[in-house]
């Protein structure tokens, strides 16, 4: 590695300290619903179209944005996500979606786009709808496979046309990467570019939820390295593709996104999870709970709370990062890669590191 990106990195650690003494709100992400249209093979909810979790009311949210949240910040610079499950599940999405433009928060979702005709998009633009993610992970047949839906490849390109012909929204397109699809990344870039997708976001699936039990899902070291060079090529093309939020990669920090590597959860990120506790990212999920909605303060937790998040050197007694000469400019990975014993799942750096 260079002169100049160990320079950049030091630089983003201390950026990354300062932020963890101010940890302003920026994102807070509305588990809305467990209930899906879908059943992906790599989902890390397990969610289904029918639940026993009843969706949470949108009052009770409100209400900690009404008297927990709005008191202490510029409700402009927190953008609400609300997610899921699917959260076109829920009826009422457009009246919460008003709720929030008219207290002044932006917000947007992530949809593979099933239940989103055009009429019920053009209401959630009219209820402020900000920005918007679309799920779409390869070409019709591999799509279909993953997402376990025959409509699933139809419903993502149609919401991405939607998305083309709307000024002013933001938008992106995710996709999760296989063993099935690695090899045909250039077919898919070439798909999304003739649909007019500007921005890609590119996924490789953790062995979380049900892609434990679906090896086929998780790339090999070789085909993670292989998906890092062809990102490195997309962007040298200049076009806007970049690899996830998760993972300190090495050589190749400063060449595969738009920042360098840092983890914002609990930092910068929190979450109202579905029955009400009081997380960062949606897929933290068991120990990393850090209180309850419904028996907190979710201002005081946000305050005085998650300091597993904003202090990780817990994670220098545990291996691999026991001895690991990066840990400062990586500090474990992300939150969502630790087990209830806080073991590690898998390691970014690891397996882009040639070793016999």
């Amino acid at each position: 590695m260079n002169f100049r990106r160990k320079l950049a990195l030091w630089l983003e650690k201390l950026r990354r300290n300062n932020l963890k003494q101010l940890h302003p709100l920026r994102q807070l992400f509305w588990e809305s619903t467990l209930r899906c249209n879908v059943h992906c093979l790599h989902c890390g909810s397990d969610c289904i179209a029918s639940t026993e979790t009843p969706d949470m009311p949108a009052m009770d949210f409100l209400h900690v944005i009404d008297t927990e949240i709005t008191p202490h910040v510029d409700p402009h610079k927190v953008m609400v996500i609300i997610s899921g499950g699917e959260p076109l599940m829920r009826k009422d999405l457009t009246d919460v979606g008003r709720a929030l433009m008219q207290r002044g928060y932006p917000w947007g979702m992530v949809t593979n786009g099933l239940a989103l005709t055009e009429k019920k998009f053009f209401e959630l633009r009219q209820a402020g709808l900000r920005s918007l993610t679309i799920s779409c992970d390869g070409l019709e047949e591999d799509h279909n496979w993953l997402r376990q839906h025959p409509l699933a490849f139809e419903s993502a390109t149609r919401t991405i046309r939607l998305c083309v012909a709307e000024k002013g929204l933001v938008w992106d397109v995710v996709t999760c990467v296989n063993q099935r699809t690695i090899n045909h990344l250039p077919a898919i870039r070439d798909m999304l570019w003739s649909l007019g997708v500007c921005d890609w976001r590119v996924f490789s699936i953790d062995p979380m939820g049900r892609a434990a039990e679906n090896p086929e899902l998780i790339l090999s070291d070789d085909q993670f390295r292989y998906l890092m060079d062809f990102i490195v090529a997309e962007r040298e093309a200049g076009r806007q593709v970049s690899y996830s939020c998760e993972g300190y990669l090495g050589e190749y920090e400063g060449r595969v996104r738009d920042h360098l590597y840092h983890c914002a959860a609990g930092i910068s990120i929190a979450s109202v999870l579905i029955d009400g506790s009081i997380s960062a990212c949606t897929s933290i999920r068991g120990k990393y709970y850090q209180g309850n909605i419904y028996r907190n303060s979710f201002w005081d937790i946000w305050e005085h709370g998650f300091k597993p998040y904003r202090d990780r050197t817990w994670m220098r007694q545990l291996e691999p990062c026991k001895n690991c000469k990066v840990f400062s400019f990586c500090e474990g990975n992300g939150m969502h890669l630790r087990r209830e014993d806080g073991s590690l799942m898998l390691c970014h750096l690891h397996r882009l590191t040639p070793h016999s």
